[in-house]
């Protein structure tokens, strides 16, 4: 893995064969003009332009089951939420689908608490193996809807796996599973070894009385985000 992270480097080419379905998260202030080009239009015509200049590989097909190419890797997957203020906030993230494959989602009951979420995020790490190309990051979406914990917990990945919840109780929370995740022993690739994950981001959102919603969204080791604010 650190020769080829090495290699990627000194060559300028990607860690991966597989250069993912991109997934955006849009902020845009409120007090932004756009015009010209559809917003989400200029974002696939960036996408476009980037995985033909790079020769990445398009993976994207048009529909799910006759699985027919795109040949650009468009469309992205845009979510985009106004905010306050008059700039917009881009964040990028080509999405590998051998950890993706491997994400799960629980509507756990609320009796099943804090243990029932450390024990169904530890089982979909052990379900994975080495499928999802550990060591991982794994984000954990933890309330809200069903929508709602899966869209967090994607989120949650594009934090820096050096930055913890600002929220101290969630933060020595993502310690315990950051540790429960490495004393299971998958290790790098699957091969065992003390180091699955390198590290755990949980996000949270209110819910509803009767529930309580949990998904768990994975990384492969190269963990590809990048953020722009314009």
């Amino acid at each position: 893995l650190q020769q080829n992270a090495a290699l990627a480097v000194e060559g300028n080419m990607a860690i991966c064969q597989d250069t993912g379905m991109v997934v955006v998260f849009l902020d845009v202030g409120q007090e932004v003009h756009l015009v010209d080009d559809y917003l989400e239009d200029a974002v696939n015509e960036g996408v476009r332009r980037a995985y033909a200049k790079h020769f990445f590989r398009n993976s994207v097909v048009s529909n799910p089951l006759q699985r027919e190419n795109t040949g650009d890797n468009t469309p992205a997957v845009i979510h985009t939420r106004i905010v306050p203020g008059a700039q917009v906030r881009v964040r990028l993230a080509p999405k590998g689908f051998g950890s993706e494959n491997m994400s799960r989602l629980s509507m756990l009951k609320p009796s099943q608490g804090w243990s029932g979420v450390r024990r169904f995020v530890v089982d979909t790490i052990m379900a994975a193996g080495g499928n999802p190309c550990p060591p991982l990051v794994v984000g954990v979406g933890i309330g809200g809807t069903m929508e709602k914990a899966a869209l967090i917990a994607k989120e949650a990945l594009l934090r820096p796996i050096d930055q913890k919840h600002s929220e101290p109780g969630l933060a020595a929370l993502e310690g315990e599973l950051l540790d429960a995740i490495n004393e299971t022993g998958v290790g790098p690739q699957g091969f065992g070894g003390a180091v699955t994950a390198l590290g755990v981001n949980i996000e949270w959102y209110p819910t509803h009385i009767a529930g309580l919603p949990v998904a768990v969204n994975i990384n492969c080791h190269a963990a590809r985000h990048r953020e722009i604010v314009i």
